[in-house]
């Protein structure tokens, strides 16, 4: 059977971010990609411009055209920025995912800066699509502002932040280490038994790093998608990612923070 993977994020019009990368994920990783938008975005490789967000019901239309048709294996959530298009994300993933893995990248700040959700939104993806989700992808940032706080934490804090979110009602949580300093980047994954483990790579020196969230929580899903349990899906996922930025100067993609290199694999 062919492995099938659900984006629900925002659409990125330079094509680094968003489902245009969850896209090229899955197809570098061999898995046939769905896609619900829940915004449009003006956005290049130097910042977002404007923002249309899609109706909540039209997202709920979407989500019900793809699981009244595909056999869906994983789904990827990435942008939802408004609490009413997540409560129909949470709504449609009760409907029609309750037995398919689920993973969460907590799209909240661009890699240029710029804020991807409404304040108020945040309060109902913490109540209502963290308990649903079967691992959440926070970046050190946005772990923070899930735990109501704000700033960059000390990268020694990431595991005690895994462990608080995982209290939220997660069943399990990725900390990413990519706003560390260190000479790796390293993220901690804590599951629902309590059991933690840390992931290092070295960090890679390039200006590319556009969409590097949404890459890594697409090729998570990818994994989940084709069958692999959680831990390894993560590993093969980082060793993924690394590869795509280890490459990503190979590309001449815009004049600011360039994508990552998703086909780096097959592209001569």
């Amino acid at each position: 059977m062919t492995a099938i993977a659900l984006t629900i994020a925002g659409s990125d019009s330079g094509g680094g971010a968003g489902i245009q990368a969850d896209l090229k994920t899955f197809s570098a990783l061999k898995v046939y990609g769905a896609s619900v938008i829940t915004a449009l975005t003006a956005q290049n490789t130097r910042g977002v411009q404007a923002i249309h967000d899609v109706p909540a019901a039209f997202v709920a239309s979407q989500l019900d055209s793809v699981f009244s048709d595909l056999t869906v294996g994983a789904v990827k959530i990435g942008m939802l920025s408004r609490p009413d298009v997540i409560a129909a994300v949470a709504d449609g993933l009760a409907r029609h995912a309750a037995r398919i893995p689920v993973v969460l990248d907590p799209v909240m700040v661009a890699t240029s800066g710029d804020r991807l959700i409404a304040e108020e939104a945040v309060a109902v993806l913490r109540q209502r699509l963290l308990p649903q989700v079967d691992l959440i992808t926070p970046n050190l940032p946005e772990a923070a502002v899930l735990l109501g706080g704000e700033g960059i934490p000390d990268e020694a804090e990431a595991e005690s932040l895994a462990r608080r979110l995982l209290a939220l009602g997660a069943r399990a949580v990725l900390v990413k280490g990519g706003h560390g300093t260190g000479p790796e980047s390293v993220d901690h994954l804590v599951t629902a038994s309590g059991e933690g483990r840390r992931l290092a790579a070295p960090r890679i020196a390039t200006r590319n790093t556009h969409g590097t969230g949404c890459t890594l929580s697409a090729a998570i899903a990818a994994g989940l998608a084709r069958g692999l349990p959680l831990d390894e899906a993560v590993t093969a996922a980082k060793d993924y990612l690394t590869a795509a930025l280890r490459a990503a100067d190979r590309l001449a993609i815009g004049q600011g923070h360039g994508p990552v290199h998703h086909f780096h694999a097959v592209w001569a």
